[in-house]
C-alpha cells in the first residue's frame, strides 16, 4: 500500500477518533445542529448534485437525481429530525419479577467512527442516507465515494467540506486503491452498498480488525406476476422499476416470472408501456445513460451471449443512439445457463420467464440466492400470502416496484448473498448505536439471600424461582 495514502487515511481516522473521545455522547442540540446542517447542504445544491450526476453518467435525466438522490436524503434527514429526541431517549425495559424493585433500561450509545462506502448509481443517496442514521446516533462520518462518479465525488467533498468540521463527516475520494485501503481501517462500524462478490472483500477486509459490517448488496430480484394480476397496470409499473436509472438500480426487477399463457400478453404491454414512457431513446432527456463504456458493452455482451443461445430478443424501439442510451430489451426463450440469468443485470434488460404452476415459480427462486428484493402483482390475497411465507427476500413491494425503498418506518437491508443489517429510519439509528443494557439495583434488594454461605435457605428459594418463572 502506498505510505502517503495510508497515512493520509490514518490522519483522517484519527482526527475523528480524537473528536469522538472528546464527545462520547453528543447532546439532542449537537445532534440536530448536525442534521440540519446536513439537510440545508443538501437544499442548496441539489441541483448542482444533479447536474454533476449528468455528466458523470453521460447523461442522467436531472428529474430522476432530484427525486432519487436529493429528495430522498432531504426525507430521511427530516424524518430523524422529527424523532430524534425519542430515538435518543433511553428505554425503560421489562424487569422479571423475581429481580423487583430494580429496573432495566436500555441505552443507546453512539459507536465512535462509522465508515461509509457508496457506489456509483446513486452516489448522493448512498453516501448521505447511511450518514444521516451515522450522525444521528452521534458518530462521526468518513465516506469513501465511487470513483466511478468523479464529478459527484468531488462536489460532494466541496459542498461537506463547507458545512462540516472534518473531524464531523468527511468525504475521501479516490480510485479503488483508496477504497481498498478504506475498508482496511478500523473503524467502529463499517457499511457497503455494492456488489455481493466486492462485498465478501469487504468483509474479509473489516474482519481483521473485528470491525462490525452493514453490507447492502444486490442480485437477482425476482418479480412474480400472478394469475390475478392487472396485465395493464403490472406493466406500466414494472416498465417503471426496470427503466428508472436504466435498470441500474440494486433493487430494479432483474427477472419475470409469467404464467405461460400471460406472457405473450404482457410482453406486449411491457413494450408498449416502454414507448409511452420513452417515445424515443436517442436524446431522449428523461432517459439515463449506462455509467461507462465497460459497463455498456458488459450489458451488450449479455443480449448477444442470450441471442447466440437462442433467445428471443425483442427491443422496445429502433432507436440506434450513440451516447451510452442502452435500448430496452425482453429476453425470452432464455436457455438457463445464459450469463442474464447468471448475473445481476443492472440494466434495462428483463428477461421473461414462463411458468405453468406456482411451485415452478418458486421453485426457480429458490434455486437462487436470496434476492435483495422480491415483487408480487395480483389480486389473489391468498396467493400472495403463500408467496410471501414461502419466499426470502431483503424486502417486498406488492403490486409496484421499488417503493419499498423510500419506507423510513421499514427496515431495509438484504438477507443472505443480498446482504446483512438494516438501516433507514430508527433502524439506522439502532445499527450505528450501541444499545447498552442497564440493570439498575434497588437499595432493598433481596439477592443478599443468595449470598454464602449456602444452606436451607437458598434451596427454598432457588425452588421458589424455578415455580414463578
Amino acid at each position: 500500500m502506498d505510505i502517503a495514502l495510508q497515512e493520509r487515511l490514518q490522519l483522517a481516522l484519527t482526527a475523528q477518533r480524537r473528536a469522538f473521545e472528546a464527545e462520547r455522547m453528543p447532546s439532542y442540540a449537537v445532534r440536530r445542529d448536525r442534521l440540519e446542517r446536513l439537510l440545508k447542504m443538501t437544499r442548496q445544491h441539489g441541483e448542482a448534485l444533479a447536474a454533476a450526476m449528468a455528466r458523470d453518467f453521460g447523461h442522467r435525466a436531472r428529474q430522476e437525481s432530484l427525486l432519487a438522490d436529493v429528495f430522498t436524503v432531504e426525507s430521511g434527514a427530516k424524518h430523524a429530525l422529527h424523532r430524534l429526541r425519542r430515538w435518543m431517549k433511553p428505554r425503560r425495559v421489562e424487569t422479571p419479577l423475581h429481580f423487583l424493585p430494580a429496573r432495566n433500561v436500555l441505552m443507546r450509545q453512539p459507536l465512535g467512527v462509522v465508515g461509509v462506502v457508496a457506489p456509483w448509481n446513486y452516489p448522493y443517496y448512498l453516501a448521505m442516507a447511511p450518514a444521516v442514521a451515522a450522525l444521528a446516533a452521534g458518530n462521526r462520518v468518513l465516506i469513501k465515494p465511487s470513483e466511478l462518479t468523479p464529478e459527484t465525488s468531488a462536489l460532494m467533498a466541496r459542498i461537506v467540506a463547507e458545512h462540516f468540521a472534518p473531524e464531523e463527516m468527511h468525504v475521501i475520494t479516490g480510485d479503488a486503491e483508496v477504497g481498498k485501503a478504506f475498508t482496511q481501517l478500523p473503524f467502529d462500524h463499517l457499511f457497503f452498498t455494492g456488489s455481493t462478490p466486492v462485498g465478501r472483500i469487504v468483509a474479509q477486509a473489516a474482519a481483521k480488525n473485528l470491525t462490525p459490517v452493514t453490507l447492502e448488496l444486490g442480485g437477482k430480484s425476482p418479480a412474480l406476476v400472478d394469475r390475478s394480476a392487472d396485465l395493464g397496470l403490472t406493466a406500466s409499473r414494472l416498465a417503471f422499476g426496470k427503466l428508472f436509472n436504466a435498470g441500474q438500480t440494486c433493487v430494479a426487477p432483474d427477472y419475470l416470472l409469467v404464467p405461460r399463457e400471460l406472457m405473450e400478453p404482457l410482453t406486449q404491454r411491457l413494450l408498449a408501456e416502454m414507448r409511452r414512457m420513452y417515445p424515443t431513446i436517442a436524446g431522449n432527456a428523461d432517459y439515463t445513460s449506462i455509467v461507462s463504456p465497460r459497463h455498456f458493452a458488459r450489458l451488450q455482451g449479455l443480449i448477444d451471449d442470450a441471442a447466440q443461445r437462442g433467445a428471443r430478443v425483442l427491443r422496445s424501439h429502433v432507436d440506434q443512439p450513440d451516447d451510452r442510451r442502452l435500448v430496452p430489451a425482453l429476453l425470452l426463450d432464455v436457455p438457463p445457463d445464459a450469463t442474464v440469468m447468471q448475473e445481476e443485470i443492472f440494466g434495462p434488460l428483463l428477461p421473461i420467464v414462463p411458468y405453468d404452476q406456482v411451485d415452478d415459480a418458486l421453485a426457480h427462486i429458490h434455486r437462487g440466492d436470496r434476492p435483495l428484493a422480491l415483487y408480487w402483482f395480483g389480486q389473489d390475497g391468498a396467493a400472495r400470502d403463500r408467496v410471501m411465507a414461502q419466499t426470502h427476500a431483503g424486502g417486498v413491494t406488492v403490486n409496484d416496484c421499488l417503493w419499498h425503498l423510500g419506507q423510513e418506518e421499514q427496515p431495509f437491508g438484504g438477507v443472505g448473498a443480498s446482504g446483512m443489517g438494516a438501516y433507514h429510519g430508527e433502524w439506522g439509528f439502532r445499527t450505528f448505536s450501541k444499545e447498552k443494557p442497564l440493570f439498575i439495583q434497588s437499595r432493598f434488594a433481596g439477592t443478599k439471600l443468595f449470598q454464602p454461605p449456602y444452606g436451607a435457605t437458598f434451596e427454598r428459594l432457588l425452588a421458589l424461582l424455578k415455580r414463578i418463572v
